[in-house]
């Protein structure tokens, strides 16, 4: 073998990618070893649910629920409450099946601007971002602006390991959505996001998306 002898036990090490798992086999003239390496993590998802109480054309873009896998965007819902009947059921939730998320939190918040009266719910105090091992939402806030004065602040607030990207933006009239710039919020240890709600009856809406990312 191009000048190389063959002598004793033939010993060497492979290494094997086969089906997309990663072995190291150890050849010998005696036995073969196989060490299958673990499994990837599942990446933890971002939950919304959103459904209209109300005249549905209030709440557009993707209603019911859905599922984004981190560092996905989940889809565009879409605020656009005024003066028909009703308002817009608006819920949050972290699926995380390999806890890589524990002892992170994040806490929601609709609460109604100075002045504002009757936009934006009763349930106007903190509600905790279920993080299980299992699809679950918290408690739902109802975002409801009209012609009325005043608009809902909407507070994401974020402690640990995670980042939560919030995105809110016009499709119409701008000042409906006045927080919407810069393009994109952080919300992270200890920097909470808040983002002002105000459709009425002016021409569109607001465009709202989440992210999130880990560490």
């Amino acid at each position: 073998m191009s000048g190389l002898r063959m002598t004793g036990r033939l010993r060497s090490l492979a290494l094997v990618l086969a089906a997309g798992v990663f072995m190291v086999v150890s050849l010998s003239s005696t036995a073969v070893y196989a060490t299958e390496a673990a499994p990837a993590s599942v990446e933890p998802q971002l939950g919304i649910r959103f459904n209209p109480d109300g005249d549905a054309g209030q709440c557009g873009g993707r209603t019911g629920e859905q599922w984004a896998a981190s560092p996905n965007w989940t889809q565009a819902i879409r605020f656009d409450t005024d003066d028909r009947p009703g308002g817009c059921q608006l819920a949050f939730g972290v699926y995380d099946p390999d806890r890589v998320l524990t002892g992170s939190t994040i806490t929601y918040q609709l609460s109604r601007s100075t002045g504002g009266v009757g936009q934006c719910g009763n349930n106007v105090l903190p509600n905790k971002l279920p993080i299980l091992p299992v699809p679950a939402f918290g408690a739902p806030v109802r975002v409801d602006t009209d012609g009325q004065p005043g608009w809902c602040n909407l507070t994401f607030s974020v402690t640990g390991n995670l980042v939560l990207e919030v995105q809110l933006y016009a499709d119409g009239d701008a000042g409906q959505c006045e927080d919407a710039a810069p393009f994109t919020h952080y919300a992270f240890d200890g920097t909470p996001v808040t983002v002002k709600i105000d459709t009425d009856n002016r021409a569109g809406g607001c465009q709202f998306l989440l992210r999130l990312q880990h560490f």
